[in-house]
């Protein structure tokens, strides 16, 4: 099985760099609808951006969203997005956005970037997460969906 590449994992903080200086770059959420409301999502108000939200998997069922490129494609166009823009993937903790991003490379998009740490990171030693790694952890804008 061959594996599909994507441009690279950057963290977080390298992630709002690049939201905040490269015209056109965007973040995909790809969360899914419950983690957006009750987890919170990144507040990019002050870069003048919001997300795009575009689910990679369904919950509570874990399914695959078959519509995602679509549904991406639609939602870079409505921002406005140039067809070269960077792409910048964010999930929980930097799994699923990885699948995303590689997907969406293979799809012909890009460079699309990986969010490694996620929204709310890896399990701390209480078995929580927001606190070790990730967006929240980083101390970037967010709030609650």
């Amino acid at each position: 099985m061959a594996v599909i590449e994507y441009a690279g994992d950057i963290g977080c903080d390298e992630a709002w760099q690049v939201l905040a200086t490269v015209k056109g770059a965007q973040l995909i959420d790809v969360r899914t609808k419950a983690e957006w409301s009750f987890v919170g999502l990144p507040d990019l108000s002050a870069l003048g951006l919001g997300p795009l939200l575009v689910e990679w998997q369904y919950f509570p069922s874990g399914e695959r969203n078959p519509d995602f490129i679509t549904e991406v494609d639609a939602a870079l166009s409505a921002a406005g997005a140039p067809p070269d823009a960077p792409l910048l993937l964010l999930c929980r903790s930097g799994g699923r956005s990885a699948a995303a991003a590689a997907a969406l490379t293979q799809a012909g998009f890009g460079p699309a970037y990986n969010i490694i740490g996620g929204f709310e990171g890896d399990l701390d030693a209480a078995r929580h997460r927001g606190m070790r790694s990730g967006w929240k952890a980083a101390g970037l804008a967010w709030q609650q969906g």
